[in-house]
């Protein structure tokens, strides 16, 4: 197991204490076919640990693709998401994969990463989950996340009105921290989507997952990381 060290910014430690950092994207399919695993490593380390969930920006709008430049290998990706993992794409998802000519998305992480930053400040113990339910709505329900109509029917589970929802999907302040997670993610020197890392102080990290890991086996790692941590005090 690796760790990162020597980490320049004192600002990455939650409120003190030790955090998990769940590093995704919406658009990663490997990252919708992980949402059960960390579901469960949130379930049982809750208490232990501040969770944290971090937008990638895995496709930035300077490089915003058509769904057509996308379908041959995301035809593909997803049949190994759902052969390893369990997961399943939708049929409204799917349809824009097989139909790219017909498709109108365009696709970019920037929007999605703005709604999560939204809800997640609304709702800071619930951002496993809202990441989970914005994957849910692209990958299974095939809704077009650079569209602001895709987010309206989440409003209602996290208490959130349209109104206040929407103006602030329009305006700087959340569109400037999706890209301040874009900048911690980079900092992390996360190389591949999902991530997963275990802060231990404000200058040490563990990384517990990197790619499609289970949950048996973070969970090894980050017991293994905490009895490490115990042990040096």
């Amino acid at each position: 197991m690796t760790h990162l060290k020597d980490k320049e910014d004192p600002n990455f430690l939650v409120n003190g204490q030790s955090a998990v950092y769940y590093c995704y994207d919406a658009l990663c399919g490997w990252c919708y076919g992980f949402t059960p695993e960390i579901q469960k490593l949130e379930a049982l380390y809750r208490h232990e640990l501040t969770f944290e969930v971090l937008s990638g920006g895995m496709v930035m709008p300077e490089n915003a693709k058509p769904i057509g430049q996308m379908a041959k290998y995301l035809g593909k990706a997803y049949k190994e998401v759902e052969s390893l993992t369990g997961a399943r794409f939708g049929a409204d998802y799917l349809w824009h994969i097989s139909n790219p000519d017909k498709s109108d998305w365009l696709l970019n992480s920037e929007k999605p990463a703005i709604a999560l930053s939204i809800l997640k400040e609304h709702c800071a113990s619930r951002a496993i989950e809202i990441a989970a339910d914005l994957q849910y709505a692209h990958m299974f329900e095939g809704r077009d996340l650079t569209d602001p109509e895709a987010y309206r029917h989440l409003l209602p589970k996290y208490e959130m009105e349209w109104g206040i929802f929407s103006l602030k999907l329009k305006g700087e302040e959340h569109l400037n921290k999706a890209h301040e997670d874009f900048a911690l993610v980079k900092q992390l020197q996360v190389a591949a989507y999902p991530a997963v890392l275990l802060q231990v102080s404000d200058v040490k990290f563990y990384l517990i997952a990197q790619g499609y890991t289970t949950f048996e086996v973070m969970h090894a790692r980050i017991d293994k990381a905490m009895k490490t941590e115990n042990d040096v005090i």
